[in-house]
C-alpha cells in the first residue's frame, strides 16, 4: 500500500484507525439460482473453516470482520449447499436488519466516484457512524474476473475499522448482482453498519438494478461532459434523488456553479424520483472536501421528510416485494435454458430463425412448448 498522506480537510477521527478492512468477493460468475460452480477449476491454498450456521450469525452480529466477510462470501457462493446454509443465516439476522439508510452512488467513468465515496465516508465515520461500501466492480465478460479497483482507490477509508469495503464482481449478470448486493445490505446492516454506500459499474442498466436497493439515488455529474451524453443524462437524471457536480474545485469551480444552474433548470420538468422529494443538483470537491458535509444534510433531510410521509417505509417494503418477484423471473429464465428439452432444439430452432426460415413468435412458441412438455406446433 502506497502511502497515501491524509487531505487537510479530512476530519481528524477518520481514517485513523487502521486494520485491513477491504475483503475480496468471489470471483467467476452465476445467476443466483444455478448451483454449478465456476469453471476456473478448484482454488490453491488451505481451505478455511467451516462455520455453522450459528457461527456466522453470532460472529455477523458481534461485529467479528473475519465471519462477516466469509458471511458474505457465503452468500455469494456458486454451491447449492452454500446458498441454502446462507438462506438459513441471513434468515436469522434478519430482525438485525433494516435499520441502515441505504446510498446508491452513479456516474459516468471518470466522475471521480471512489474518490468521491472515500470522502463521504470518511466525514461519515467523523460524524460517529460505521460505513459499509459495497463496490459493484464491471466483470471481464472474455476472462468473467472482476477489476476490483477499490481496493487500490480508497486507501484512507480502507485503513478505518468503522469502515468495510466490499468490492463484488458484476460477474456480466444484473440478477447475481441484485441477489448478492441485496443480501450482503443485510448481512451488512446486521453486523452494525448504520450506512451502506453502493457504488455501481457505470451508465446503463445497472443503474436501475441498484435504484431499486436503495433508499437514495446521487449522481455524480461532470462539468462540459458534451451533449452526446444528454440523452443517457436524462434517463438516469430520472431516477435520481439529487445530482451531484463533482470536482468543484480550482479553475472548475465556476464552471461547476453554472452547471448546477442548468441542472436545476432542467430538473424543474422531470417528475420526482421520489414522491414528496424534490430533487436538485449541487456542488462538491472530493479533494478539498467542499460541499461534502451539505449533501450529508441533504440526505438527512430527505430521510426525514420521507420519514414523516412514510414514503421510506413504503419504498422498502415495495422493494422487497419486487426482489421476491425479480428472483422469481431469473429463476424461471434459468429453469428454461438448463431444461434438456430446451437445450435439445434451440439449436435448430435459432438456426432456423437465423436463416429466415422460421417466425421468431412460432420459434418462441416451439420453445415454450417443449419446456412444457406440450406437443410441438404443426408447420
Amino acid at each position: 500500500m502506497s502511502d497515501k498522506k491524509r487531505p487537510d480537510w479530512v476530519p481528524e477521527g477518520a481514517g485513523a484507525e487502521f486494520t485491513t478492512t477491504v475483503m475480496k468477493g468471489v470471483e467467476g460468475g452465476h445467476d443466483g439460482f444455478r448451483g454449478n460452480r465456476s469453471s476456473s477449476g478448484p482454488r490453491s491454498g488451505p481451505k478455511r473453516r467451516r462455520f455453522s450456521r450459528d457461527e456466522y450469525v453470532a460472529g455477523v452480529r458481534a461485529g467479528d470482520r473475519n465471519i462477516l466477510a466469509q458471511t458474505i462470501t457465503l452468500v455469494e457462493s456458486n454451491s447449492t449447499a452454500h446458498m441454502a446454509l446462507a438462506q438459513e443465516v441471513i434468515k436469522e439476522l434478519l430482525p438485525d436488519t433494516g435499520g441502515s439508510i441505504r446510498i446508491g452512488i452513479t456516474g459516468v467513468p471518470g466522475v471521480g466516484k471512489s474518490t468521491f465515496i472515500e470522502a463521504l465516508g470518511l466525514s461519515l465515520i467523523a460524524k460517529g457512524h460505521r460505513v459499509a461500501v459495497l463496490a459493484v466492480d464491471p466483470s471481464s465478460t472474455v476472462t468473467r474476473g472482476s477489476i476490483l479497483g477499490d481496493k487500490t482507490r480508497m486507501e484512507l477509508l480502507s485503513r478505518d475499522k468503522r469502515a468495510f469495503i466490499r468490492p463484488s464482481p458484476s460477474s456480466g449478470t444484473l440478477g447475481g448482482v441484485t441477489r448478492k448486493s441485496r443480501e450482503t445490505i443485510l448481512v451488512c446492516e446486521a453486523a452494525g453498519f448504520d450506512v451502506i454506500l453502493v457504488e455501481t459499474v457505470g451508465v446503463g442498466q445497472s443503474e436501475t438494478t441498484v435504484r431499486s436497493m436503495v433508499d437514495f439515488f446521487l449522481l455524480l455529474m461532470l462539468t462540459g461532459a458534451g451533449d452526446e451524453l444528454q440523452g443517457i443524462k436524462k434517463g438516469i437524471m430520472e431516477l435520481a434523488d439529487s445530482l451531484l457536480i463533482n470536482k468543484a474545485d480550482g479553475d472548475n469551480k465556476v464552471r461547476a456553479q453554472a452547471a448546477k444552474a442548468e441542472y436545476n433548470r432542467a430538473l424543474h420538468y422531470l417528475a420526482p424520483a421520489t414522491e414528496g422529494w424534490h430533487t436538485q443538483a449541487y456542488t462538491a470537491s472530493a479533494m478539498t472536501g467542499d460541499g461534502i458535509d451539505n449533501i450529508l444534510e441533504v440526505i438527512d433531510k430527505f430521510r426525514e421528510t420521507t420519514g414523516k410521509s412514510g414514503v421510506f417505509e413504503q419504498r422498502r417494503r415495495s422493494q422487497t416485494l419486487d426482489w421476491v418477484y425479480s428472483m422469481v423471473e431469473e429463476h424461471l429464465l434459468a429453469s428454461f435454458f438448463n431444461h434438456a428439452g430446451v437445450k435439445e432444439i434451440r439449436s435448430e430452432v435459432e438456426f432456423q430463425v437465423v436463416e429466415g426460415h422460421l417466425p421468431p413468435t412460432v420459434a418462441v412458441q416451439r420453445l415454450i412448448q417443449q419446456f412444457e412438455n406440450a406437443p410441438p406446433l404443426e408447420n
